[in-house]
Order: structure tokens, then sequence, then C-alpha cells
């Protein structure tokens, strides 16, 4: 178990309410060429957690830490622990899905709160959408490297896999299910180098 302290650790986050979508499929992917670069890898289905929406209240100014006592405690941990995220969230009405935007927004008091250290952390996108334009991803994207940006993480890689709406509909996408591969398994690459 000693071995597994010095390793790169990957937790993946799906924000599809799908159990075994193409959201999960596309992570399961990423964290399969992670785990063969030699990372521990975790995955976290965010509607098996019982997550509050952020009350704006500024609490974690204060006293460090978020009012709200509910499943994102746990989550904070494993985010603390891991050097690189995997965000996995399918396009709902050109956004996030409702369980991923609530997850997100909590951020905003594990930064001010000092409960999660953000900066150099990376992180990996798995977005499929049903629309075949990739473009209708862009506003979800763009969310997304604005608040890596400000946190001063590293957006390592954005896989998005258009035409995927209903469950496994990645799979007919072979290229990009590689492409979530060799991410995974690149970022971990990246990251043994630079030790």
């Amino acid at each position: 178990m000693n071995g597994d302290k010095d390793r790169t650790r990957v937790l993946g986050i799906v924000g599809s309410p799908r159990r075994g979508g193409n959201t999960e499929i596309l992570v399961d992917e990423v964290l399969s060429g992670a785990a063969e670069g030699g990372a521990v890898v975790e995955k976290i289905i965010l509607t098996e957690l019982a997550i509050a929406p952020c009350q704006g209240c500024d609490a974690c100014y204060e006293i460090g830490d978020c009012v709200q006592q509910d499943d994102m405690q746990v989550l904070f941990e494993k985010m603390q622990h891991s050097q690189v995220w995997v965000l996995g969230t399918p396009i709902y009405y050109y956004g996030p899905t409702a369980q991923f935007k609530t997850f997100l927004d909590r951020w905003y008091g594990a930064h001010h709160g000092g409960i999660v250290s953000f900066k150099g952390k990376r992180a990996i996108l798995a977005i499929p959408l049903e629309d075949t334009k990739q473009t209708s991803a862009r506003h979800t994207t763009g969310m997304f490297q604005g608040a890596l940006d400000w946190l001063k993480m590293e957006l390592f890689a954005t896989v998005v896999a258009p035409g995927a709406h209903k469950p496994g509909d990645v799979r007919n996408y072979p290229d990009v299910l590689d492409s979530a591969r060799v991410a995974g398994k690149k970022v971990i690459e990246t990251m043994e180098s630079s030790k």
C-alpha cells in the first residue's frame, strides 16, 4: 500500500444522471488510460450524493468552511488528495447538468474557505452531447476554462463527443474513446516526467 502514496491520484466525477451512459463511458476511458499510466483512480457519481446548492452566504470567508454539512465534505477531501480531476457532464440546453452545476458552484466555498487547494491541479473534460456540432459544447467548455483559469488550474485536455445521445452511442466513435484514453495516460506521463 505504501506504493500508492507516491502515485498520482485521479478522481473521475460523473455529472450525468444516467448510470452507464455516454458521460460515464468517457470518464471510464480517461480513468483507464490514467490507470495504465500508473495512477490510482477513483470515480464518483454525483447523483448518488446529497449535495445542496451554494447559498451565497459567504460564511466560508468568515469561518473557513461551508456551513452546509452534506456529501460535499467527503468529496472535498477526495478532490484535495487528487492531483487530476476528470470532469464529466453531458450538455443539457447548452450547459452542464443541474447536478454538475450544483457541484461546481460549491467550489466557491471550498476555494474561499481554503478547504481545497485548486492551484496546480489538472483537469480533463469529458463532454458528450446529442447535437452533431461540437460548437454546441462551447458554452460549457468556456465556463470550465474560465473557472479553471481563475483557480489557477490547468485544463489538460477536453474530449467532446458530438452525436452521442442514447446510452452507449459514444461507443460508435472509437476515435473519441481513444482520445479519452490517451488523455488519461498522457496526463500521468507528463506528471511523472516532471517529478
